[in-house]
């Protein structure tokens, strides 16, 4: 069963997160719509906070227990009154019979003892993985200039990673960033990661005639956040398409959103957009059926 809860923030965002505290669920377990946008007023006259519609899937009720049924004796009519004089004596209740000797039981047999059972085989531990060996940068090339460039970025962050670059296709290069604590490097949903390669990008292609990409990770991150990223758009598709409502994801940034509109790009019923302007841009998860009535 579906329902919902009205808010309101001084923002848009703040009244959905003030709903989500609300219901303690996350953002991914509710579908919101927009009843009325935040106004500023002037000079805080007139002012008006951000209403928004949150709906929410609270499962099936519980239906109230049936009432116990009233038994005969109750729905049976009262006896009439008889006085003392005309009433029949009742008859005497027989002294109850004395038990007979129970028979002897036969003692059970023994259960034949079960052998002790063998100690589990541990399974022998795994070889431990060789550390992956990286190629030496020729001295002049690209590959110097990026690892270069990036061990100094590094270094004034306070990070002791060595970062590793290599060709991957015809203008584009790939950096593996390698060390203790690389969590740092990767910040909250990659946005430190973006970061470094960001500045890698444009310092590398300040003055060059030719532009190249550079592609910066850290423990497989990328891999990591696409297939995460994929499961979420499949688990989102199928919502929409149950409750036929609309889901608005989460700010992403561009590589992020590119990820979802291909994930759900061949999906039915279902349609992809984004709205919004960075760096809080979204994308919106509709139903396509139900669009196509609208318009």
């Amino acid at each position: 069963m579906e329902k919902f809860i009205i808010t309101t923030g001084k923002t848009i965002d703040l009244a959905i997160a003030a709903a989500l505290e609300e219901l303690k669920m996350d953002r991914i377990n509710v579908s919101v719509e927009v009843l009325e946008q935040p106004k500023s007023g002037f000079l805080g006259i007139g002012a008006q906070p951000a209403k928004v519609k949150v709906t929410y899937d609270a499962g099936e009720e519980a239906l109230p227990a049936p009432q116990a049924a009233l038994s005969s004796a109750s729905r049976s009519k009262p006896k009439p009154f008889v006085p003392q004089s005309q009433r029949k004596p009742e008859p005497k209740p027989e002294p109850p019979k004395a038990p007979s000797a129970p028979r002897p039981e036969r003692p059970a047999p023994r259960p034949a003892p079960k052998p002790a059972p063998k100690p589990a085989e541990r399974p022998a531990p795994k070889p431990a993985e060789p550390p992956r060996e990286y190629p030496k940068a020729a001295p002049g090339s690209m590959e110097e200039r990026v690892e270069t460039f990036i061990q100094g970025l590094l270094a004034h962050m306070g990070s002791s990673a060595v970062p590793h670059a290599c060709r991957t296709g015809e203008d584009t290069y790939t950096v593996e960033l390698v060390g203790q604590n690389l969590g740092m490097l990767i910040g909250h949903r990659g946005d430190t990661l973006d970061a470094i390669q960001h500045l890698t990008n444009y310092v590398v292609n300040r003055d060059a005639a030719k532009r190249s990409r550079i592609n910066v990770d850290a423990e497989n991150y990328r891999r990591k956040r696409e297939e995460s990223l994929q499961r979420l758009a499949q688990k989102v598709a199928g919502k929409v398409v149950k409750y036929r409502r609309n889901i608005t994801l989460e700010p992403m940034n561009a590589y992020e959103r590119h990820v979802i509109h291909a994930a759900l790009q061949d999906t039915p019923d279902v349609t992809t957009y984004s709205t919004g302007s960075e760096p809080n841009r979204r994308i919106v998860v509709a139903y396509s059926r139900y669009r196509s009535v609208e318009r």
